[in-house]
């Protein structure tokens, strides 16, 4: 047998495992149902985000447009969602404050997931104090129950959705850093680190090539459910009074007024409520099927 037939043997056989093992793991997520249901809601609300121009009949009734005649009416061909309490489309509010709760949501992950993946990767890979020092402010910030620490961070800061966002990224950022920490921990005494050490390679690409990697997959399960937290925590600072000011159209805002007139007015609050509850359960449900998916313990199975 030649050498380059041998090559194929040899080479083969690995291609088609890890094909196998792909397939395989890309095969249980779809035969789960709640997962593709968790899909295929962020799916539809990514596209409502994104075709928001498009869909939005008023756009004069998300900058603040007054029309005192038409208050409080319900749902019809009119306005597809009722009107509020000062006569503006409640469906055209609804669709522009998907893009901009999904918005908050991506802005606070990329934040907290690059500080807390910084600073765990930096104290677990060094050790010693630095580690120490890194896992005790972690441990401060974990003290506090998420929701009171990210109202007063904001109160204090003032009442804007930028603030908002800061808030939240400073409440979520200590969890990616434990798991961050945890990951490298164990990483760094895999085999092939010690033997990228012994050819004298340095720690910056010991780091970035050889244990980063292994992190994705805990970080991208962690971020899909921390979407569904950040877009509940953004409508309970506004619901507050914290959040977006008016007239942006916030579904925590609009669900605060709209309470107010209930049970009449009942599409005023049920709407951006029902905008809420379906966003925050599709990233639920697909950060459940991510877990499952990526968990190496049944990726083979």
């Amino acid at each position: 047998m030649s050498t380059l037939e041998v090559g194929r043997g040899l080479h083969t056989p690995l291609r088609v495992a890890r094909g196998d093992g792909l397939g395989r793991t890309v095969r249980r997520f779809r035969q789960n149902p709640l997962s593709m249901v968790g899909l295929l809601l962020i799916a539809f609300m990514l596209l409502v985000a994104l075709l928001a121009p498009l869909l939005v009949r008023y756009p004069r009734d998300i900058t603040g447009a007054v029309h005192i005649a038409d208050r409080l009416q319900p749902p019809s061909r009119a306005h597809y969602f009722g009107t509020d309490d000062v006569g503006r489309d409640v469906f055209s509010r609804t669709v522009a404050g998907a893009r901009i709760s999904l918005g908050v949501g991506v802005v606070v992950i990329l934040v907290a997931a690059g500080i807390g993946v910084t600073l765990g990767s930096i104290g677990g890979y060094w050790g010693g104090r630095v580690e120490t020092t890194i896992m005790r402010v972690t441990d401060v910030f974990l003290a506090i129950p998420a929701l009171v620490l990210a109202m007063a961070i904001a109160a204090a800061l003032g009442p804007s959705l930028l603030n908002v966002m800061l808030a939240i990224a400073l409440v979520a950022w200590p969890g990616y850093c434990r798991l961050s920490q945890a990951a490298v921990l164990t990483g760094k005494q895999a085999s092939y680190v010690d033997a990228a050490r012994a050819i004298g390679a340095a720690d910056a690409r010991i780091m970035f090539y050889h244990i980063l990697p292994n992190t994705v997959s805990p970080i991208v399960v962690k971020a899909s459910m921390d979407f569904g937290f950040a877009v509940l925590t953004t409508a309970s600072l506004g619901f507050i009074g914290l959040g977006a000011q008016p007239p942006t159209p916030d579904w925590g805002q609009m669900l605060a007024t709209g309470r107010q007139y209930l049970p009449e007015a009942w599409w005023y609050s049920t709407f951006p409520g029902l905008a809420i509850f379906l966003t925050v359960l599709g990233f639920s449900l697909l950060g459940d099927g991510l877990r499952d998916m990526l968990d190496p313990r049944l990726r083979f199975r």
